[in-house]
């Protein structure tokens, strides 16, 4: 038995969750894996209602769980950063999810924005530092002449504290963010990236970085992949500037194999991955803490505007409940899943719109977990 907590979000994000765990009840079906659902209401609704976003007496339920699945977060109505940060962020820092793993997979049957390429070309994973670089959430801003900011980041791997004195002169106002890359985050992201390689059959890790002109933070980001590397000789490296892999990704994806990057750069580059495997819609994506609590998500938003039409494409979240298999250690129902969507992708008689069907949210979810009893 797998106690989940079901955190379903804003939007259409309550929709999407709903076929997720169709889908997942299908397979526990099929291979014995018994679920037991324990759901959060906290989201936009949940903050517009009573002010709070994700109090740590939440958290502390989640910790009784193994796993979380999570819909989608974000509301117009709410002011951007308020829910990104104490709800998202707030979970993965809680948890210490330091990877954010992002399966860029093109699947048969998919448009591909790229001219001439296919399902062999792109399948690669980015692996995602979760937890520091200019998403550490800290910061400030002033109109003062005089500035003084005590700044403090709290991880699981250690504590930091910023003592920042500025004096400017002639500018008005000023506003500053610190990114902080230590040797630690980044050995322990390194080290996944390589161990996946290992587990997919990969030969080649790709570092990402802006080391030419962030000198510091990302030289540091270099000198420990070096250093990991050294570990695993039967595997190829490379490093990438952020720049030029906007370009590679989009003139030769077929070349990645496993890409491991700082969280900014990420957070960019795995978009982009999405459009060029087909979509948002088809993109999953695991925060990960091998040791602890994990949280599974499409990487796609709330989309307020199609909530309770039944249009959005639940693909994203189906597939990140695979992901959510795989990393509790039930490969064989993970790979049934991704299995049972190849096959209703390619038989292509219950697509959602956004791959080129009409067929509704409900409609998708219940054939992929119809394929999956079939197979």
């Amino acid at each position: 038995m797998y106690r989940i907590s079901v955190v379903p979000g804003d939007g259409i994000g309550p929709e999407i969750m709903d076929e997720g765990i169709k889908v997942l009840e299908a397979v526990g079906d099929v291979c014995g894996i018994k679920f037991d659902w324990k759901y959060f209401p906290h989201g936009a609704e949940h903050y517009l209602k009573t002010g709070e976003v994700l109090p740590d007496e939440a958290l502390k339920e989640m910790e009784k769980t193994e796993s979380i699945f999570l819909g989608a977060v974000g509301d117009p109505r709410v002011k951007p950063g308020i829910l990104e940060k104490e709800l998202l962020l707030k979970m993965r820092f809680y948890f210490d999810q330091y990877v954010n793993l992002r399966p860029i997979k093109l699947y048969p049957g998919v448009p591909c924005p790229l001219k001439g390429k296919g399902p062999e070309h792109i399948n690669f994973y980015v692996v995602r530092e979760n937890t520091e670089d200019f998403y550490v959430g800290i910061g400030d801003r002033f109109t003062d002449d005089k500035h003084n900011s005590i700044l403090e980041i709290k991880r699981d791997l250690y504590d930091l504290k910023f003592n920042v004195d500025i004096t400017k002169d002639k500018a008005s106002e000023v506003a500053y963010q610190v990114g902080v890359i230590t040797r630690e985050g980044s050995k322990r992201i390194m080290e996944f990236a390589f161990e996946l390689a290992k587990k997919k059959g990969k030969n080649r890790v790709t570092a990402v970085d802006k080391a030419n002109v962030l000198t510091s933070v990302y030289g540091l980001w270099r000198d420990v992949f070096e250093e990991v590397a050294k570990g695993y000789p039967d595997i190829e490296t490379e490093f990438n500037f952020v720049d030029a892999i906007t370009m590679w990704f989009v003139k030769n994806p077929e070349w990645f194999q496993v890409v491991v990057t700082p969280n900014m750069f990420g957070d960019i580059i795995t978009d982009l991955g999405a459009m060029i495997q087909g979509g948002m819609g088809l993109a999953p994506g695991g925060n990960i803490n091998p040791e602890g609590i994990s949280m599974f998500e499409p990487i796609h938003g709330s989309a307020p505007k199609y909530k309770g039409k039944n249009v959005a494409d639940p693909i994203a979240t189906i597939l990140a409940g695979g992901l959510m298999l795989e990393e509790l250690g039930e490969q064989k129902a993970a790979d049934m899943i991704e299995q049972a969507t190849i096959e209703v992708i390619k038989e292509g008689k219950t697509l959602p719109k956004d791959i080129g069907g009409s067929a509704g949210t409900s409609d998708v979810g219940e054939a992929i977990a119809k394929k999956v009893r079939e197979l």
